[in-house]
């Protein structure tokens, strides 16, 4: 929550008919119903109207000035509509973890190798070989496979 609470208006990424969120590199992209909503969002933000935020570019502006929502604010609205942030979050990542290495992952959302390598073995994931790095290369001394020595 205290990552998308300090996204800006400006932090919302259109490419055509896609819209994307720099959460990690590269920017995420936004699935369509989500999408929808966060450009009425933008459209149409509240507490725009007071003297502390007539020109905020906050995604959720607060109710000091120069400051976004804070986060358990922003969490305890979405538990109100009836979205468990915590279980929400917790099903993007092992979801994000079938489809993509952990490392990257791990990289893009800031958490721990080992977080991501457990998550990995408890959804059965099949990205526990994968290893980061150049592999067009051979290493230092080793000749490609089919080549002599002569």
């Amino acid at each position: 929550m205290s990552r998308i609470v300090r996204l800006s208006v400006d932090d919302a990424i259109r490419d055509g008919d896609r819209v994307l969120l720099p959460l990690g590199e590269p920017a995420s992209p936004v699935p369509a119903p989500v999408a929808a909503l966060l450009l009425e969002r933008i459209a149409n933000r509240d507490n725009m109207n007071t003297a502390t935020n007539p020109a905020s570019s906050w995604l959720f502006p607060g109710r000091r000035a120069s400051q976004p929502f804070r986060p358990d604010h922003l969490s305890a609205l979405l538990k109100e509509v009836g979205v468990p942030a915590a279980a929400a979050r917790g099903a993007a990542i092992r979801q994000q973890l079938l489809d993509l290495p952990g490392p990257v992952v791990a990289d893009a959302l800031g958490y721990h190798n080992k977080t991501t390598s457990r998550l990995i073995r408890e959804t059965g994931g099949t990205w526990s070989r994968y290893a980061p790095g150049d592999h067009a290369r051979s290493p230092t001394g080793l000749l490609p496979r089919g080549a002599s020595d002569s």
